[in-house]
């Protein structure tokens, strides 16, 4: 028998399962990636958009405000919603929920610029996204093995953050010009309608198309485990809190930062725009090198020092940097871009939390996405409370000590030992 032959008739790994990117799941990913470029679109100029409506900041930080509690119930519940319906089906929940009320929006609500109007429309628009992106997660996590489970969720959140807000800053800086702010919000709804049918049109793969919970479990012990589980298991609680700080300065900054660049340093709104897609540019990047990072090194450790502890030293430099620089541009990129790669350091989040409950991995993935959707809460809240007194300068250092925070209670995210409830 000739060896060489032998391995000529060996299968050829597909590019995919090279990458650590699950195949059948691919197409999905595109979606995420369309769809979050939609939702995207509006992040870095809906904020001050409404004030040129004739919105006061405080009204504008409770309407972000209510859209993030919104987020957070979404978050927590597509979880358990997976348990009990499948992925598939929740995804198909968020998108309708999303598409019918930015529909809303911009037929009613933005056109007479009425508040309890646009609460209702955008806050409760916040539900759309989670049910979403999330719902794919969960997908990712349940068909995927452990030993690549950290690569696949490098590739999720590479697609998300590739988004939101990156390339839908990116969009918006091109297209607000050219159209308008009001018409760039309809286009960002036809690429979320796009996004939406590449993933639930293309992806075949079966897990997602029925129930992840046990046959026979109620849906309320599903709900209800849900949550219980956050001070049954006190590490998965922790590693919700740590979620919740990953991103909740991100949300808050896009609250008060457009207005911070525009006014205080004298950027335009284009290069505001740019600036955001900058800095996620280098998130999405890193997304994929701490992804692979943590399989290497362990996710626990990255999480803590190369997203803890690196983004407590970034946020304030990008402020500090930012103050002395003014309005300089390459500067600015720079500052941006080491927060947006550090911020990629907490990606082996969402393969460390399954791991850390394998007999409950949709519980633990709930958990962790009421910490990501309470982050949206979060960020424009301390924002609504802190930056009269304290300002820019001291809100920069509000989220720094947050981060070292995060940092410490990473900590206590040990791994069980294999055994009984052990990943495959």
């Amino acid at each position: 028998m000739d060896p060489a032959s032998s391995a000529d008739r060996a299968p050829r790994r597909h590019w995919t399962d090279r990458a650590g990117l699950p195949r059948a799941l691919a197409w999905g990913y595109v979606g995420v990636l369309v769809f979050m470029i939609g939702d995207g679109v509006e992040s870095g100029y809906l904020s001050p958009y409404l004030l040129d409506e004739g919105l006061s900041k405080q009204q504008v930080a409770l309407l972000f405000s209510v859209y993030g509690v919104t987020a957070s119930v979404a978050a927590w519940i597509s979880g358990a919603l997976c348990d009990l319906w499948g992925p598939r089906r929740v995804m198909t929940l968020g998108l309708g929920i999303w598409v019918a009320l930015q529909i809303v929006l911009l037929l009613f609500a933005l056109p007479t610029t009425d508040f309890p109007l646009l609460l209702i429309s955008y806050g409760l628009r916040g539900l759309g996204y989670p049910l979403f992106a999330y719902g794919f997660l969960i997908w990712v996590t349940a068909v995927t093995p452990r030993r690549r489970l950290g690569s696949a969720v490098g590739w999720f959140w590479f697609a998300f953050t590739g988004g939101l807000p990156t390339l839908g800053s990116l969009v918006a800086s091109f297209a607000v010009p050219r159209v308008g702010a009001y018409s760039t919000l309809w286009l960002a709804l036809g690429l979320v309608v796009a996004g939406g049918a590449l993933a639930l049109l293309l992806v075949r793969e079966p897990t997602g198309r029925r129930r992840l919970a046990p046959a026979g479990e109620r849906p309320l012990a599903t709900l209800s485990g849900s949550l219980a589980i956050i001070w049954r298991r006190p590490r998965i609680g922790v590693g919700a809190v740590v979620r919740a700080v990953n991103t909740a300065p991100q949300f808050g900054f896009l609250v008060f930062l457009p207005v911070f660049f525009t006014e205080t340093l004298g950027f335009t709104l284009s290069e505001w725009l740019r600036l955001l897609s900058a800095m996620f540019a280098t998130n999405i990047f890193f997304n994929l090198v701490f992804g692979v990072v943590g399989d290497r090194i362990g996710w626990q450790r990255t999480v803590a020092w190369c997203g803890g502890v690196g983004c407590a030293v970034t946020t304030l430099l990008l402020y500090y940097g930012t103050v002395a620089a003014g309005d300089d541009f390459p500067v600015a990129v720079v500052l941006v871009s080491l927060f947006g790669a550090t911020l990629a350091g907490y990606v082996p989040l969402s393969a460390l939390m399954p791991s850390l409950a394998p007999d409950h991995k949709g519980q633990a993935m709930s958990a962790l996405n009421l910490g990501a959707g309470a982050s949206t809460f979060l960020g424009p809240a301390l924002v609504a409370l802190l930056l009269g007194p304290l300002g820019v300068e001291g809100l920069m250092w509000v989220f720094a000590a947050l981060y070292l925070t995060s940092a410490f209670l990473t900590g206590f995210l040990r791994l069980p030992v294999p055994g009984k409830g052990a990943d495959r």
